[in-house]
């Protein structure tokens, strides 16, 4: 049996975890892989809520019928399942690429979601740029299989009734709440967006010496980045004029991580030239087709890596005190649930995650101070990069790589105290559930 990808075209984390599949399968890793199924509500609500506890997307069934959520889970799931054509870098002999990767990796994920999840629903207020667009892209899942017309109506009846969208500036409620509630004001989405852009400018630098975030062949790092500029930026109108005419080497880059364009070069295409009039091919890839060898990082990667200690880094520091103090008080039962991952406030913990609550807290964006919530599920991925940093820095040659490489960022040192910061806030997942530890 083939697995089964439970997405949405338009979903953030679904484009990241079809991009991975379709790799794993157009590489011949994937078993007998994999089926893309439109998670229409009667699928959520008669399949995925009653067996997973979540109608949220992607969920992977596996071949043997159990369900997997979280694109990271999925990507860490399959990897251990097939680990042919990998796509993380063995954190034993490429140190600093695996480091590389998981980090890029937590920057899309979890700060780019910000200005990507802005654009979307910016753009698609009142006579501000691609709503129609998004409308019918919603009415295609909400209301699939009927006639072009009574889609975009159904996405736009979906728009009020869920988000309020008439009244967003002034009552902002669902996905509007949501981008106050992660610290996404009229004060401060403007350096929300410089902060994108300043990505998208250091990704066109990389991308012009090199197809993918470690070469020739994708890694765990383009498969992150594939959610916000797939999904948000290259799909949606607005966004996808100014990312094609503006940053035309990312755009490429969107299609050729994607797999499904000969134009993009991909990863498992050949490249021909003639030789007395016989083809010869040749990897169409940069760097022979293959990850950067010696464990190199390029300076344009560096680049990219800079934005996460600079800007996301802090956060992630206060995210960890804040969950610490929250599962120390009385406000917690040890063992018990924490709010989840989330685009908006968990509404169990609505009080608590907006305002001045206690899972809230100050950060910077282009020099604003702001307010914004705590997210533990930040936790769960630190988590998973503090494992692989232990076994990146397990032998004396792999600590001196990654110190000297860490060296190189500002605070990134700091990066060496995350198991201490992780004490008292560890976490455990239940599918889509997050608990403190017993």
């Amino acid at each position: 049996m083939k697995y089964r990808l439970f997405s949405w075209e338009y979903s953030y984390f679904s484009g990241k975890a079809r991009a991975y599949l379709r790799y794993k399968q157009r590489m011949g890793a994937l078993g007998e892989g994999f089926e893309d199924v439109l998670a229409t509500p009667e699928i959520l609500m008669g399949l995925l809520a009653p067996t997973t506890g979540s109608g949220a997307v992607p969920q992977l069934q596996l071949p043997e019928g159990d369900f997997v959520q979280d694109s990271s889970e999925i990507i860490d799931v399959v990897e251990a399942r097939h680990p042919e054509a990998p796509v993380v870098p063995d954190a034993a002999r490429a140190p600093r690429q695996a480091l590389a990767s998981y980090l890029v990796e937590l920057l899309a994920d979890e700060w780019l979601v910000v200005p990507g999840f802005w654009e979307r629903w910016h753009f698609s207020l009142e006579d501000d740029g691609h709503r129609e667009y998004n409308a019918l892209q919603w009415g295609t899942v909400f209301a699939a299989g009927a006639p072009g017309p009574d889609r975009i109506a159904a996405g736009h009846g979906l728009f009020e009734s869920m988000f309020g969208i008439s009244e967003a500036r002034t009552n902002p409620r669902g996905v509007y709440a949501g981008l106050v509630h992660l610290g996404c004001t009229r004060e401060t989405e403007a350096a929300w967006w410089d902060s994108m852009d300043r990505v998208l400018t250091l990704l066109d630098a990389h991308l012009g010496a090199h197809d993918f975030v470690l070469g020739g062949q994708p890694t765990l790092g383009d498969f992150g980045l594939m959610g916000p500029l797939y999904a948000h930026l290259f799909r949606d109108a607005r966004s996808g004029f100014r990312l094609r005419t503006e940053h035309p080497l990312v755009s490429e880059w969107v299609e050729r991580t994607n797999g499904d364009n000969v134009g993009a070069r991909t990863y498992d295409q050949t490249l021909y030239s003639l030789a007395d009039g016989a083809l010869v091919g040749r990897p169409a890839t940069s760097d022979g087709g293959e990850r950067l060898p010696a464990d190199r990082v390029p300076a344009t990667l560096d680049a990219i890596v800079a934005v996460f200690f600079e800007e996301m880094w802090p956060v992630l520091k206060s995210t960890l005190e804040k969950t610490r103090a929250w599962i120390a008080s009385n406000a917690h039962e040890k063992g018990g649930e924490l709010p989840t991952k989330t685009f908006f406030a968990d509404p169990a913990w609505l009080e608590h995650q907006t305002g001045d609550g206690a899972l809230t807290h100050e950060f910077e964006i282009g020099g604003i101070r702001a307010r914004r919530m705590v997210v533990p599920y930040h936790v769960w991925m630190l988590q998973r990069l503090a494992a692989v940093l232990d076994t990146a820095a397990a032998s004396d040659a792999g600590h001196e790589a990654v110190s000297a490489w860490l060296s190189g960022f500002p605070n990134g040192s700091e990066l060496f105290e995350l198991n201490e910061r992780l004490a008292g806030c560890r976490v455990r997942r239940e599918g889509a559930r997050l608990f403190s530890l017993d």
